[in-house]
């Protein structure tokens, strides 16, 4: 009756929408976004990859690839290519300066003062550049000997430490007067040849100077200090001296100038 009622009065009746049921698992279009995803990723990683590749590998990679799609053996097309790697940049290094004579005058002549060998030990630069580090026969040996005398001892090893840092080479020279040693033709060159052959051997058996650092010669009565005029005088020029010079490459070696003109210490 409601229904006529409606119908007279000219009103439809709402139909009912049917029910659909929704597939199960993933829309298609997110499971195509998806891929098109994982494309654009592989593509950017393959684009990184390729920007920082080794080229060893990546000529091995392709011809593996190229052979997948030839069906040729990849062993015969494989060219490896030797990375060239950067050459590192040249460095310029700034000379070693070595020290100048004259500052080592200054540390040696402190290094005596400290030590208290001034009286002992005469210091003085010459004008080929080197020090002398001179010692009174009379501190060293007996009278006509050539055998160190062992109060001598400490004072020797002291000139050790002093030269032993420094970088110069030491030439011990052995010097006397004009006194003829009776019986000897040659006695003072002999004597004093083997009284810097003494203190050598006794700095090399002590270890307290490596051997190459070393040389000994004598000069006899050749190379004076002053003039042999009287007592005095002579105790001046009989000594040991030791010249000290630096040991630079291609420089003058051993070769020392007279020092006739040297003032006595």
């Amino acid at each position: 009756m409601a229904e006529e009622k409606n119908k007279d009065k000219g009103e439809e009746t709402p139909k009912k929408c049917k029910k659909q049921s929704c597939p199960e698992g993933a829309p298609a279009w997110l499971v195509t976004f998806s891929d098109l995803v994982t494309l654009l990723l592989t593509f950017f990683v393959l684009l990184q990859s390729m920007s920082t590749t080794n080229k060893v590998n990546f000529t091995a990679a392709a011809a593996s690839i190229r052979s997948a799609l030839t069906g040729k053996d990849p062993s015969s097309q494989v060219e490896f290519v030797v990375p060239v790697f950067p050459k590192q940049p040249k460095v310029e290094f700034a000379p070693i300066t070595a020290p100048s004579v004259e500052k080592i005058y200054e540390k040696v002549k402190s290094q005596l003062d400290s030590m208290r060998l001034q009286d002992s030990v005469g210091l003085q630069k010459t004008d080929d550049e080197a020090l002398v580090l001179r010692i009174n026969d009379s501190v060293l040996f007996e009278p006509g000997k050539a055998q160190i005398a062992p109060q001598s001892y400490p004072i020797l090893r002291n000139v050790a430490d002093i030269i032993r840092p420094l970088p110069m080479d030491v030439r011990i020279e052995g010097h006397t007067d004009d006194t003829p040693v009776a019986g000897i033709a040659d006695g003072n060159w002999d004597l004093s040849v083997a009284r810097s052959v003494s203190v050598l051997r006794f700095f090399k058996e002590s270890d307290l100077l490596p051997l190459d650092r070393m040389g000994a010669v004598g000069y006899g009565k050749d190379r004076p200090v002053i003039r042999n005029m009287d007592d005095a005088t002579r105790a001046i020029n009989r000594r040991v001296d030791f010249v000290l010079r630096l040991n630079k490459p291609g420089g003058s070696g051993g070769k020392t100038s007279p020092r006739n003109a040297l003032a006595p210490l």
